[in-house]
């Protein structure tokens, strides 16, 4: 059975909080899992074990979103190196600038107050 002491997205905000990018994989099901959970999608395995990114990515598509007030922004999936996918934008560069197959590094974005912390990107290499 998984640990029960801690739910897996406090595990998960905990690797935030320290500046790691979390995710979980299951040696019985030789699969990467992300978004964290109990048990391993479609196997059901229960034996995920925590591991740290080492933060590289490439952008696997992207859009540009121009909200009706405020400045625009783009939204992207990134596949890990590490063999998982998730959504996140890519900050430092002006939107529109993002393109698939871009490198780009994992870094933690602190909100201000009780918002909890989350995973944003910026390129690698120089633009």
């Amino acid at each position: 059975m998984p640990n029960m002491a801690e739910s897996p997205l406090a595990t998960y905000i905990a690797h935030l909080k320290r500046g790691e990018l979390g995710y979980q994989y299951s040696p019985s099901a030789n699969q990467v899992v992300f978004y964290p959970r109990l048990l391993a999608p479609v196997t059901g395995a229960s034996d995920l074990e925590w591991r740290v990114s080492q933060g590289l990515g490439t952008v696997h598509a992207t859009t540009v979103v121009h909200p009706q007030q405020g400045e625009a922004y783009n939204v992207c999936l990134v596949d890990m190196d590490e063999g998982f996918r998730l959504m996140s934008r890519v900050e430092d560069i002006p939107p529109s600038a993002v393109k698939i197959g871009m490198r780009v590094r994992f870094r933690v974005h602190a909100p201000e107050g009780d918002e909890d912390p989350y995973p944003v990107f910026t390129p690698a290499e120089a633009v």
